[in-house]
C-alpha cells in the first residue's frame, strides 16, 4: 500500500525524549534508531505536531520499586530537567505545535489528546489524517492512536518509527489492539511525499 501525503495529514512525533533514549531513566529499547527516520518523515507533512511528557517531581505514576507498568515508572521526564528535553538530533526546525502532556501531579496520562486542545487544533488546520510515531508503542503512542480514531480522524501508525517499553510482546499487543480499534499500521516507505 502507497499512500500520497497532502496538506490534510499531520505528523504527531510522540515522546521522543531523553529519559526515553538509551541510558535514560525509562530507556526504550532502540528508541535512538528511529530518530532517523522520524527525520526523513517531518518534511513530508504540512503539520507537525511534537509531544513530550512533563510531569511534575511527586508525579502519581513515579515507584520507588517502579515495576514498569500503569503508576509505577521511575521518575523520568521531570519538567525542567534535561531527561525531559526532546532528544537531540531530532529535526526541531519545524515544529508547528508542542504538546506537553502528564503535567498534573494526581493523574498518569498517556494519549497526546488528553487534557489538551490537540483534536480542536487538527481540525482548525483542516487535518483529516494522522501519522504517529515516536516512544512507547506500548503506551503512549497506542493511546493516542485510540483517541485519535475516537476524535474521527483517519490514523496511521509508522511501524518502522516506533519502539516499544515491553518489547516484542507489548509492541504485539498494542498493534493487535489499535488495529482492532481501526488504526492502520503503515510503514515509512509506503508514504509518498
Amino acid at each position: 500500500m502507497y499512500i500520497a501525503l497532502s496538506p490534510s495529514d499531520a505528523l504527531i512525533v510522540v515522546d521522543m525524549q531523553n529519559d526515553f533514549m538509551p541510558g535514560g531513566t525509562l530507556a526504550v529499547p532502540g528508541a535512538d534508531q528511529i530518530i532517523p527516520v522520524i527525520n526523513t518523515l517531518i518534511p513530508c507533512f504540512a503539520t507537525r505536531v511534537f509531544t513530550r511528557d512533563w510531569h511534575p517531581a511527586n508525579h502519581i505514576s513515579f515507584g520507588t520499586h517502579p515495576s514498569y507498568t500503569d503508576y509505577s515508572w521511575p521518575p523520568h521526564c521531570v519538567q525542567n530537567t534535561p531527561g525531559a528535553e526532546i532528544v537531540a538530533g531530532l529535526d526541531l526546525s519545524r515544529i508547528d505545535l508542542l504538546i506537553d502532556k502528564a503535567s498534573r501531579p494526581d493523574r498518569e496520562s498517556y494519549s497526546d489528546f488528553d487534557d489538551s486542545n490537540l483534536a480542536e487544533w487538527l481540525r482548525e488546520r483542516n487535518v483529516h489524517r494522522v501519522f504517529i510515531c515516536g516512544v512507547a508503542t506500548d503506551y503512549c503512542v497506542k493511546a493516542t492512536a485510540l483517541d485519535a480514531v475516537k476524535e474521527g480522524f483517519q490514523t496511521f501508525v509508522v511501524l518502522d518509527a516506533v519502539r516499544a517499553v515491553h518489547a516484542p510482546e507489548g509492541s504485539n499487543e498494542a498493534v493487535a489492539a489499535m488495529r482492532t480499534s481501526g488504526v492502520e499500521m503503515i510503514f515509512s516507505q509506503e508514504l509518498l511525499c
